[in-house]
């Protein structure tokens, strides 16, 4: 289980949102930009870096490089689909979720083992062909209330 979480998300609504499902199982840092970020991974030792991979006119992408030299796992999101930049974010060793995606899988990537790579298709996060019931309905149903 990880511990300490850097939060880096511009819009102070969804940071607020992320930050309250992330503090069920960690502590979380939060910072708004790019510069804070920066300054926190290297003054604060943190466990997992989550970041918006786009931060105004800089990207996440950099903060993955900065804390992959520290050895601290990330996971980079977006809410505009960019394959380059999904698998950009995958091959520097991050783990890519999309916005829509992340409240339901945010606590998951704190409480659960990671594996060392994200092999996922970012086109395509759920290998399934056929939507069937379960667990997979209810994700759906909760999707569209947010």
């Amino acid at each position: 289980m990880l511990q300490r979480i850097l939060l880096v998300e511009p819009n102070a609504d969804r940071r607020q949102a992320f930050a309250s499902i992330l503090a069920a199982g960690a502590t979380v840092q939060a910072c708004a930009d790019f510069e804070a970020a920066r300054r926190t991974l290297a003054g604060t030792p943190c466990d997992l870096l989550i970041t918006q991979l786009r931060l105004g006119p800089f990207n996440g992408l950099h903060l993955v490089y900065l804390a992959r030299a520290r050895l601290i796992r990330s996971l980079v999101y977006e809410g505009q689909s960019d394959l380059f930049l999904a698998r950009e974010a995958q091959s520097a060793g991050a783990f890519y979720e999309t916005v829509e995606r992340l409240p339901l899988v945010l606590l998951n990537y704190v409480m659960l083992e990671l594996p060392p790579v994200d092999r996922r298709d970012p086109v395509q996060p759920d290998r399934r062909a056929m939507r069937r019931g379960g667990r997979r309905a209810a994700d759906l149903a909760q999707l569209q209330a947010i």
